[in-house]
């Protein structure tokens, strides 16, 4: 394309993936646009794509965004991360917070361009987050307030006036506590390991941790390596495959604490849902969307298939179910699926309640009584009364461990899915996803398919090259996200009527999918994944059939399976309809008739969980000198 025939907004894009690169000191650095939320897996980071209008908010957002995760390429060591990480959730999201704000204050400080960009979302977050708006101590999280502060040590600027109201109910707590530690930050900064026992010490001060002395053994053995904080030294291959490596509820920006309640604010503005602040509020989501989850899940966040590859991604399409079709029509579609849920409904019902009391039965909890500190026993207090020498009894609430658990539902969008098939997936997504929210697992439900019968504009393109040999992938994907993980279902419910959608079911490649969804999952900060895929058949795409193998998709399918199955920390399970997808996964079931799709799915689930806890039940206890 000729440089005078591009849009500003491509041209802008390009300029934003180059200057990411240069930034982060890596030329081989995956930069795609796309709809949903920014995220950075290895070498593969996805940005917000920009409108055609590119207003100067739209540029500065994503200019911060790109340049936050640039200088954590540049500046951070995921292996490191993780060895310091400490074990408490709270604890967990100020130290995840903390690296954030180091690698962006490296560089401010070293640059005006990247300090004024990282300022704007800075900004942005905090607006977002409603520092703004707080008055009492428990409006805010901790991990916010921690963050700001250092940010003012590290760079010796104040904060944005959007995050005052926050820093004056909460600024005086926590430098009374820990303010030498906060001072100390600066002349660390540059050194990561340096920084993240500066980091420790300063968690015990504010009583959220051990003293960092008590570890420091441990954590000699356990860093991987002793290279250069900054990570110049590292490994190229192993910076492309380990930038997860940020604790289980690591986020590449302090985004990535599980306190943030706020996920619709900025996610919302930013990623994938429109809604208003106030709404976002009022649905108590995590906030996403200044910057992406990153896990602590060992390496690679993708195999290496060197025989398999797409011939172009330029035409590839990952969209929300809301931007495929007009809100009117999306109505219309979720009221006639809901017809078709008169009639099934009643029995998938009946199996996502007992798969309820299955959940929730394991939830239970009991309590510990004659304790010297928790809930005053009252029913204990005759006892003191009768006898003013006995001392007060307290007791305390007990929970069954029960894993912060997020599931992902994928569903073939094929045409061979049409009619029945399509409609008792979608139901069943639909009363599943209801069901798991009310026992607090949240779910993520998403579809894929291609833009194209036999072929699209990737098909075009390589026509007019001339027909190049083993051209690998020849059609577009269009990747559907019906209701991200941090959506409540009453948000997301209409979307899933898309599915009903005339011309929408075309044909399916389901290996990339696999990967999309898997590299989802692998970024939230939940402490367990489960992947359930739903599909009909083996995966089909004539374009792509007719100048490759026969088996090729198959084969790609097999080996992304093989790879999740014994790699990654991604629970993958399957249900094939009408078809044995037993010979691809190692835990699947086949039904015969659709209609057996809800009891199946309800029943998989069931048993991953109760499996779980009796897991859970089966492992040895651990002294508590010992964690």
């Amino acid at each position: 394309m000729a440089a005078q025939d591009r849009s500003p907004a491509e041209s802008f894009k390009r300029s934003v993936a180059g200057a990411t690169r240069a930034l982060a000191g890596k030329p081989e650095l995956e930069v795609s646009f796309s709809h949903d939320r920014p995220g950075l897996s290895g070498l593969d980071l996805h940005l917000k794509a920009p409108s055609r209008g590119l207003s100067p908010d739209e540029i500065a957002d994503l200019r911060g965004d790109a340049d936050g995760f640039a200088m954590r390429l540049a500046h951070h060591d995921p292996r490191l991360h993780a060895a310091h990480a400490p074990a408490g959730e709270i604890a967990r999201a100020v130290y995840n917070a903390m690296e954030q704000a180091r690698v962006e204050c490296l560089g401010a400080n070293a640059m005006a361009g990247v300090k004024a960009n990282l300022a704007h979302a800075l900004d942005r977050r905090c607006k977002a987050r409603g520092l703004d708006r707080v008055h009492e101590p428990g409006e805010v999280a901790l991990s916010d307030i921690v963050d700001l502060l250092a940010r003012e040590r590290m760079t010796g600027e104040g904060s944005p006036a959007s995050a005052q109201s926050a820093l004056d109910v909460m600024r005086a707590w926590v430098e009374e506590r820990a303010a030498d530690r906060l001072d100390g930050l600066s002349d660390k900064m540059s050194d990561q390991r340096a920084f993240a026992r500066q980091v420790s010490g300063l968690l015990a001060d504010l009583d959220l941790a051990d003293h960092p002395d008590e570890r420091e053994d441990r954590d000699e053995e356990d860093d991987p390596d002793t290279a250069s904080d900054e990570g110049d030294g590292r490994d190229e291959g192993e910076e492309g495959e380990g930038d997860e490596g940020d604790g289980a509820a690591d986020s590449s920006d302090h985004a990535e604490d599980d306190q943030s309640n706020a996920e619709g604010e900025d996610g919302d503005a930013v990623e994938l849902d429109g809604e208003d602040v106030a709404e976002a509020h009022e649905s108590d989501d995590n906030l996403e969307g200044a910057m992406p989850w990153q896990s602590n899940n060992p390496p690679e966040t993708r195999p290496d298939l060197p025989s398999y590859r797409p011939f172009t991604t330029d035409y590839d399409e990952m969209i929300r179910a809301e931007d495929l079709c007009e809100s009117e029509e999306l109505d219309r579609l979720r009221a006639y699926l809901e017809q078709q849920m008169v009639h099934l409904s009643g029995a998938v019902t009946k199996l996502a309640n007992r798969l309820q009391r299955r959940l929730m039965a394991q939830q239970n909890r009991s309590w510990d009584f004659d304790l010297e500190e928790g809930i005053l026993d009252s029913g204990r207090l005759s006892r003191v009364v009768t006898n003013p020498t006995q001392p007060l009894s307290f007791k305390a609430e007990s929970d069954i461990e029960f894993r912060d658990t997020v599931v992902t539902l994928l569903l073939d969008n094929s045409g061979s899915m049409r009619g029945r098939p399509i409609s008792i997936a979608a139901i069943s997504a639909d009363i599943l996803a209801r069901t798991l929210e009310r026992c607090g697992v949240k779910t993520e439900i998403l579809g894929f398919t291609t833009r194209a019968w036999k072929g699209g504009q990737c098909r075009e393109k390589w026509l007019n090259q001339g027909k190049p040999t083993h051209p690998g992938r020849l059609n577009d994907l269009r990747h559907i996200i019906y209701k991200t993980a941090d959506t409540p279902w009453r948000r997301a419910r209409r979307n899933l009527g898309l599915m009903m959608r005339e011309g929408l079911l075309k044909e399916n490649i389901d290996g990339e999918a696999l990967l999309w969804a898997h590299n989802r999952l692998i970024a939230r900060p939940e402490e367990r994944r489960i992947l359930m895929v739903i599909s009909d058949g083996a995966p089909v795409d004539d374009s792509t059939l007719s100048v490759n193998s026969g088996t090729y998709l198959e084969q790609h399918l097999r080996q992304v399976i093989g790879w999740i199955e014994s790699r990654s920390a991604v629970e993958l399970l399957a249900i094939g309809i009408g078809h044995d997808v037993t010979r691809y996964y190692r835990r699947a079931v086949t039904i015969v008739d659709a209609e057996q799709l809800g009891g199946a799915m309800t029943e998989q689930l069931a048993a991953l969980f109760e499996e779980d806890q009796l897991k859970a039940r089966l492992r040895p206890s651990i002294p508590a000198r010992m964690i």
